[in-house]
């Protein structure tokens, strides 16, 4: 069986392509518009956002419509076009005490400095079916708005800052830090122009984490807790707003803010490590592009995880956890598989082929011998 080369392959490729445009757009519904996925979906554009590793919300929502819904394919069109982009700088450092909140908890502690913002989140709902949400129109949503707004106090005002709740135990020297003054990094490292070597600096874990897929690094993290590693957390804080992006001004030099950046921050508790002083708690950290909470924990946690001094499971094992979490790299490899192996197969088939005529070949002779 020889190879055979496929005829009228780029005409058959761009009538799939223009089909699976058509399959999007042929219902009887109204077109949706990249402003609608961005304001009613802005969770699934959040995390796109944050797996391609650029923070723009009307492209992920544009890319989100032009994938019909798939995260992979949307977070891969973000990561390539940001790679086309010309770098114009690099952001100067932050205090995420100076986050502008929407959103904080802790598991930690009832009581917090500040204390505790629920905000948005559908933690504490049923997760029941919302038939109402079929007839979803205008006058629905402004009667909703009315009877929300309508029992707020004049004078609700929430604090500029919160002070960090993982301050208290630092304070007090509860809590060891991932790096000592003589470990601190000369330079931070940038995985999008250097490759990825092991064992990876802290800078370069956390990037690599920070657009990890969040599936990906969910069952990781989760295989942590539930035994398979020795990080079984307690959340000290969960933090969703708004930080100020400041930059330097290329001509004079000062630093100033150019927008607000949405993340989402979670600090992990560990267990107790004892060094050469006395025990002390151990910390994981995340921070992630948009409100996706479940990314910052599991990120939190593989942070911690993957500072093990001994690493027994894959979720401690950093380059395992590092390679396996960036969802676009797995997709590709993954997608692969689709593309033609004709020549790898047929060569597999003929091994296997031959294998089994020698094997045939020899339990035949046994026989002969046998008869003999």
């Amino acid at each position: 069986m020889g190879y055979v080369a496929v005829k009228g392959g780029n005409e058959a490729i761009e009538k799939a392509c223009q089909l699976f445009a058509y399959d999007r757009m042929k219902g009887s519904s109204h077109p949706l518009g990249v402003e609608q996925i961005k304001e009613q979906l802005y969770l699934a554009v959040d995390r796109v956002m944050g797996e391609g590793g650029l923070y723009a919300p009307d492209l992920a929502s544009l890319a989100i419509k032009q994938s019909a819904g798939d995260t992979f394919e949307a977070a891969f069109m973000l990561r390539a076009f940001r790679a086309t982009q010309q770098r114009l700088g690099y952001s100067l450092p932050i205090d995420t005490e100076k986050m502008r909140i929407v959103r904080r908890i802790s598991s930690a502690f009832k009581d917090v400095p500040g204390g505790q913002i629920l905000g948005a989140t559908s933690d504490y709902t049923l997760r029941l079916l919302d038939f109402d949400l079929l007839e979803d129109d205008e006058s629905r949503r402004q009667a909703f708005r009315e009877r929300l707004f309508s029992d707020l106090p004049a004078d609700t005002e929430i604090p500029a800052t919160f002070p960090k709740v993982i301050s208290i135990l630092r304070r007090e020297g509860l809590l060891t830090e991932a790096l000592t003054a003589g470990q601190q990094e000369a330079s931070v490292f940038d995985i999008t122009r250097q490759p990825l070597t092991f064992p990876a600096a802290r800078s370069a874990t956390l990037q690599a984490l920070a657009r990890g897929e969040t599936g990906g690094m969910l069952a990781l993290a989760y295989s942590s807790m539930r035994g398979y590693g020795n990080i079984h957390p307690t959340l000290g804080e969960l933090r969703v707003g708004y930080l100020p992006l400041t930059v330097r001004h290329p001509a004079t030099g000062e630093a100033y803010v150019v927008g607000e950046v949405k993340v989402t921050e979670a600090e992990v508790l560990a267990k107790m490590q004892a060094g050469d002083g006395p025990p002390k708690f151990s910390l994981g950290y995340g921070l992630c592009f948009g409100q996706n909470e479940i990314k910052a924990i599991s990120m939190a946690v593989l942070d911690r995880c993957t500072r093990t001094a001994n690493p027994s499971s894959p979720a401690e094992d950093q380059e395992f956890v590092l390679y396996h979490t960036d969802g676009i790299e797995a997709m590709g490899f993954c997608n692969h598989w689709k593309l033609p192996h004709y020549v790898d197969f047929l060569s597999d088939l003929d091994r296997l082929r031959k294998s089994q005529e020698l094997a045939q070949a020899g339990k035949d002779r046994e026989d002969d011998d046998v008869s003999a």
